[in-house]
């Protein structure tokens, strides 16, 4: 039987919630599905937004958890991240799109589920979520996040797509998945 999360479940470091939202539920107004890979990134990494000073693209990180982070990566896509302990986040890079499907494929422009939410811009754009969302509690609407029904074998890896602190196994993944957005 799945539960809401709610703000207490990332008032803990971000090395244990990334994993921890590997199979859970992942729903924008009622759109989205199984998160099935993530990244953490906290307060003393190079490679986090937060590492440094506050402005005002990440204020949301120096906040309190369980809000979402959603800045835009290189001007072109929306990227969305659950504040965790202070200055620390998980980025969602993927999930098994389940609910809404014909919604995802509308904003997509594509048929194929595997590609639907296979990448944090697509995810974004899969789900409808841009700058509005970013500052927005996780446990209120439109978003809904609710806890996984079972267990997963869950792999790590290093992170993609920066250029800091690269070597960092911080990157989770739901085991054999075929929606990850790169192969571990």
């Amino acid at each position: 039987m799945t539960r809401p999360l709610g703000r207490d479940f990332f008032a803990r470091s971000v090395h244990d919630v990334a994993p921890d939202l590997l199979g859970v539920m992942l729903l924008v107004d009622g759109v989205g599905g199984a998160i099935v890979e993530v990244e953490a990134y906290d307060h003393e990494d190079p490679a986090s937004h937060s590492f440094g000073r506050r402005t005002a693209r990440n204020a949301t990180m120096f906040g309190s958890p369980g809000h979402a982070y959603v800045y835009r990566s290189y001007g072109i896509h929306w990227c969305v991240n659950f504040v965790c302990e202070p200055r620390s986040a998980v980025l969602i890079r993927a999930l098994e799109p389940a609910r809404g499907l014909d919604e995802m494929r509308a904003r997509r422009g594509l048929d194929t589920e595997r590609l639907l939410c296979a990448g944090p811009g697509r995810l974004c754009q899969a789900l409808g979520i841009d700058r509005r969302h970013d500052g927005r509690p996780l446990d209120e609407p439109p978003f809904e996040l609710l806890s996984r029904e079972t267990e997963r074998e869950i792999v790590r890896a290093p992170r993609v797509g920066i250029t800091r602190a690269q070597e960092q196994p911080w990157r989770y993944a739901v085991a054999g998945s075929p929606f990850v957005s790169r192969r571990l």
